[in-house]
């Protein structure tokens, strides 16, 4: 009988010391469950009940900025004559002393309003030659007249002006923060269709492009799509701020769009305002990139500098004698090692100013004083 005693008394304390075991067990398993989920929080994994993140995030930034964005339409003169068949004909034009008649084309685009008194950026080719200017604000049933204040066809942007006060706005961002691959939202009026929003990522930054004569060279890329009147109207972020300016769509392929970005406008939106233009200092010369071939042909054993390979007839380089397979070496000093260099050091140069260039001509360094002038309007 005490053999059956000492069995269940040791059976007794065995499951004793499981029961506090177990015990501590949960308590151990209790105190780390916060922690780990804690851990995968601040790792990034997605929480619906973080702030900004949700179903609703896009709307709710639409829904905050939309009212800012407008629909621009404009009326456009070019030349032509009237339907009838026999104006078209010259010899019936001269007999009978008729003359053309202005035909007018409506033209649609996009924009944001960024004052509370009604100041609107836009794509200076949606108002370019524009004899009227309507812009459509959200919760007004009319249209307003704008007033064009500034432009500058080089960068493709343009400021209006809608009278009224206390007008929903929308802050420019810091593009240079947006990272590829940054979800982004582009609200406008395609096709005449206004407060159409679409949504995409970027897929580069700093693209070069040349579109209609105008040279860029920090384009954002976005597949948000982008379509013919949608051109002005703003790219946000997912803080609602926008960070670049809608301007143009690859025609032949789908996915590719491009904006500038904010970057380049904060640098002349002041002086569009303030003076309705950009003044930049011009030399009157085309460039490019030194190349192995064209370095071979000049006879230069360099790699560096750029090459004039064209100089505009009467202005400030064809004055002061640069020419031609000339490669600009320095300016006032600055060691050109590309075109762009060229650039950026000639827009540090007052209007007026002279500059001491130094170019290699047919197996020469020389030296030429050139007086910087203000850039040509129709040069875009």
């Amino acid at each position: 009988m005490s053999k059956w005693r000492n069995i269940a008394f040791y059976t007794l304390i065995i499951a004793f010391l499981s029961g506090i075991m177990f015990a501590a067990g949960c308590t151990l398993i209790k105190d780390i469950t916060p922690k780990e989920e804690t851990s995968q929080r601040q790792e990034g994994i997605a929480d619906a009940s973080l702030p900004g993140v949700g179903p609703d995030t896009i709307a709710n930034i639409v829904d905050k900025v939309s009212p800012a964005v407008v629909k621009i339409t404009t009326v456009v003169e070019v030349a032509g004559y009237n339907n009838n068949p026999f104006q078209n004909d010259p010899f019936f034009r001269q007999f009978f002393g008729i003359s053309p008649q202005p035909q007018y084309q409506s033209g649609l685009g996009s924009g944001f309003i960024i004052s509370k008194d009604g100041y609107i950026l836009t794509n200076e080719h949606v108002i370019d030659a524009a004899q009227e200017i309507s812009v459509l604000v959200k919760g007004h049933q009319k249209p307003f007249e704008a007033k064009l204040v500034g432009a500058d066809p080089s960068m493709d942007l343009a400021v209006l002006k809608i009278e009224g006060n206390n007008f929903p706005t929308l802050n420019l961002g810091d593009s240079n923060k947006i990272r590829v691959g940054n979800w982004v939202i582009a609200i406008g009026s395609p096709f005449g269709l206004e407060d159409t929003v679409t949504i995409g990522v970027i897929s580069a930054k700093e693209r070069p492009l040349e579109i209609d004569n105008r040279t860029f060279e920090h384009l954002l890329q976005t597949d948000a799509s982008i379509n013919p009147g949608n051109s002005g109207g703003p790219l946000l972020n997912l803080n609602g701020e926008v960070i670049g300016i809608n301007t143009a769509i690859n025609a032949q392929a789908q996915g590719i769009g491009f904006a500038i970005p904010t970057s380049t406008v904060k640098e002349i939106i002041d002086d569009l305002i303030k003076q309705g233009k950009v003044q930049r200092p011009w030399l009157g010369v085309q460039i490019q990139q030194v190349t192995p071939d064209i370095a071979n042909y000049l006879g230069y054993e360099g790699s560096t500098g750029a090459v004039i390979f064209g100089v505009v007839p009467g202005g400030p380089a064809d004055k002061a004698g640069i020419k031609e397979g000339d490669i600009v070496l320095t300016i006032d000093g600055t060691k050109i090692e590309d075109p762009n260099t060229l650039i950026k050091t000639l827009q540090k140069t007052k209007i007026g100013a002279k500059v001491e260039v130094e170019v290699f001509r047919k197996g020469k360094t020389i030296n030429i004083s050139v007086e910087a002038a203000e850039r040509p309007a129709n040069i875009k």
